[in-house]
């Protein structure tokens, strides 16, 4: 998919992968993304290489958790733009079931988290249907340097993260410290 502003300015600056729709094949992509964004120049354990470690880790997740059917693989995309921004997107072949930002989640909550960690790491993350094949893409637009501003562009859901003066900095790992432990565990699959 070409989103105007997010195009990869070389060849080789997009990272695809399939995976198979197991909690094995979405701990591959979130372990091969890391590799990817460590060869682009963001060293493993960078802020930005975590972040994209746990906004895969997520993703790949409810990809294989809610957008499960049988027989059918997982698409993860990597996009390296040359505006300082990195475009993460898992598609997978549930169309019908799209994510909803949890809100006014119980505090005791094992489950839900995901989507409000990617929300408080990404510029913008959305939905969008996937093209040339049945289901869904999610993505989520991270910024590579700091004051990057991102692109609104032409999206079916968009869902605004805050901005970035208001951002904590705290980093993938310090958030992963206030998740339940069920969640941990997860994430470390």
């Amino acid at each position: 998919m070409t989103i105007p502003g997010l195009t990869a300015p070389y060849p080789g600056d997009t990272f695809e992968l399939r995976f198979s729709a197991t909690p094995r094949g979405a701990r591959l992509a979130r372990r091969l993304a890391s590799h990817r964004v460590h060869e682009w120049g963001h060293r493993y354990n960078s802020e930005l290489n975590d972040t994209v470690s746990l906004v895969v880790g997520e993703l790949a997740a409810n990809a294989v958790t809610h957008g499960l059917v049988p027989g059918r693989d997982v698409l993860l995309r990597l996009t390296r733009a040359a505006e300082g921004r990195l475009r993460v997107e898992v598609s997978d072949t549930r169309g019908e079931r799209l994510p909803i930002a949890p809100t006014g989640l119980p505090v005791d909550a094992e489950t839900g988290r995901g989507l409000l960690l990617v929300a408080a790491l990404a510029e913008q993350w959305g939905v969008t249907p996937r093209e040339g094949a049945p289901g869904k893409t999610v993505w989520a637009v991270l910024a590579t340097a700091p004051g990057c501003l991102s692109e609104a562009g032409d999206r079916v859901k968009r869902h605004e993260a805050r901005p970035a003066a208001e951002r904590t900095a705290a980093t993938s790992a310090d958030i992963l410290v206030q998740r339940p432990a069920a969640a941990r565990r997860r994430a470390r699959a």
